[in-house]
């Protein structure tokens, strides 16, 4: 029997690989001479380069950079010396995460610091760098980026403008060139399930500015200021992308990616999932089992277990769900390859307790999922 075990992480608990290797061990407590097949999984965000280099022959980097609100700060990310390839996870150099709740503020926070990780990739000589968007602290639609790889935004008085989404309303020219002539030859590939536009009611500043400490009045402002610099970015560039699914992701930086740095746009778990080779993986397979912390509606959107499903789904392969818990419209992914669901909690108990015994947790309940498909395959 060969069962593919292809998690995401459990936030604030254990890693995707942690999550494989308990549930492997519960499996095998019933089923010894299995082959259990560990794919760890992530959807793009937190987590994705971990998830890749666990599947991988990679190796973590670090480099010091720009925090989004200017500090220096330590950011790692991945790379695969055999295929050149760099994975860089923007919230390490611009996230939320570098920041405490009342540190954020969406009018000034910056991009330079994932620009400085890919000058990094460049300078490690990569050919393809996958930029996973999610978790980020800005709304300067990546031009802090694109400034820490050599472009140039200034005002009207031929002064470079200050950092953040905000300064972009005083952007009068963009000279480009002084950016990186080694951009020409790396393919980008931004891992991101977000399909906002730049601007607009449903864009970077109205649905995601909030949440990065953007007053209401400061909402519009930003909104008007990323307007701009799109005005600013068709003159030169000869195409106007504001309107492109995506290009809202991230505070704006989908729209640099695509824009300036001609970047395809993947669903961040079909991008995890081609790197560790789940495809290939699955070849032969009697069983998937993924997961994740909360498995609900939400999922639908490309999380983890909907991505792995579909790809699971297309050769007809069972798929079961061992999650931390079952959320309102869990059942909607029985109609999308989900063949059923768990949650590892045994009864009631603290967040901080599951949590902290996650891993005997997942062990526990592989061992008694896999019982009952003995039990089943045995009649």
């Amino acid at each position: 029997m060969k069962i593919v075990i292809a998690p995401d992480s459990f936030k604030d608990s254990l890693s995707a690989q942690g999550v494989a290797t308990a549930v492997a061990r519960g499996l095998a407590e019933v089923w010894p001479d299995a082959e259990l097949v560990q794919r760890p999984m992530a959807d793009g965000g937190e987590g994705t380069i971990e998830a890749v280099l666990a599947a991988c022959d990679g190796q973590w980097m670090s480099a010091m950079v720009t925090g989004p609100l200017g500090d220096a700060v330590e950011a790692q990310w991945g790379w695969l010396e055999q295929s050149r390839t760099a994975i860089i996870e923007m919230a390490m150099a611009s996230g939320l995460q570098l920041l405490t709740l009342e540190q954020r503020d969406a009018c000034v926070s910056t991009t330079h610091g994932t620009g400085e990780l890919i000058h990094a990739a460049l300078d490690a000589g990569a050919q393809r760098i996958i930029l996973a968007i999610g978790g980020s602290a800005t709304n300067d639609a990546g031009s802090g980026m694109l400034s820490a790889l050599g472009a140039r935004f200034v005002d009207a008085n031929g002064q470079q403008v200050a950092p953040g989404g905000l300064a972009l309303a005083r952007v009068q020219h963009i000279e480009l060139s002084g950016l990186d002539v080694r951009l020409r030859d790396v393919h980008f590939e931004v891992a991101a399930d977000v399909d906002n536009p730049l601007c607009g009611l449903h864009g970077a500043s109205h649905i995601f500015g909030p949440q990065k400490g953007a007053s209401p009045q400061q909402v519009l402002e930003l909104d008007a200021a990323l307007g701009h610099f799109a005005d600013q970015s068709a003159t030169v560039l000869g195409r106007d992308l504001r309107d492109d699914p995506g290009c809202g992701a991230a505070g704006g930086m989908g729209f640099a990616a695509k824009a300036y740095l001609n970047a395809t746009f993947r669903p961040g778990v079909e991008v995890v999932a081609d790197l560790v080779g789940l495809a290939q993986a699955l070849e032969g397979a009697d069983l998937v089992i993924t997961g994740e912390g909360r498995f609900d509606a939400q999922t639908l959107r490309g999380k983890t277990p909907f991505g792995v499903a579909k790809i699971a789904q297309r050769n007809g392969i069972p798929v079961i769900v061992i999650a931390g818990t079952l959320g309102e419209g869990y059942a909607d992914l029985y109609q999308y390859g989900i063949s059923a669901a768990f949650a590892v909690t045994s009864g009631p108990m603290t967040l901080d307790h599951a949590c902290r015994n996650a891993a005997d947790l997942l062990h526990d309940r592989a061992r008694d999922l896999a019982r009952v498909w003995q039990l089943a395959a045995s009649r």
